[in-house]
């Protein structure tokens, strides 16, 4: 599966901590992020990692593109909701690609977890289910 990790900078730290501790249901996805977040979890966990362009330079552009060409399986985007940074990506276009292609989503920590967990066990292969139809 498709997994797009993203986040603001005030997270960064957040999310390294979160894919080290994933790092072994990670390791058997491929990572999709923006530039300086994949870079820093490329360097936290030794994952390969897809990287767009950083999310100031059109990497989030990037990213909510492949959302809305159904590309991603999950997506994972730590953001700060108290702090408005011009240089960090736009959550709304994400939010709305995601809820339009019916990409499950997490903003925050807890329901990161409940989502790597749940795609450990398989509670996300319907989405291999939706891939297939809308390739017939």
């Amino acid at each position: 599966m498709n997994i797009g990790i993203i986040s603001h900078n005030s997270k960064k730290v957040l999310i390294e901590d979160f894919c080290i501790a994933y790092k072994g249901i990670l390791s058997k996805h491929n990572i999709y992020a923006t530039g300086t977040t994949g870079r820093r979890i490329e360097e936290a966990t030794n994952l390969r990692v897809y990287k767009f362009l950083p999310a100031s330079l059109g990497g989030d552009k990037q990213f909510t593109e492949m959302i809305e060409r159904g590309a991603m399986d999950l997506v994972i985007f730590f953001y700060n909701p108290s702090i408005i940074d011009p240089k960090d990506p736009d959550i709304k276009p994400v939010l709305y690609a995601c809820d339009q292609n019916t990409i499950p989503l997490a903003t925050n920590i807890a329901t990161a977890e409940m989502l790597i967990l749940g795609l450990n066990r398989g509670d996300l292969d319907w989405r291999i289910g939706m891939k297939s139809s809308d390739e017939l």
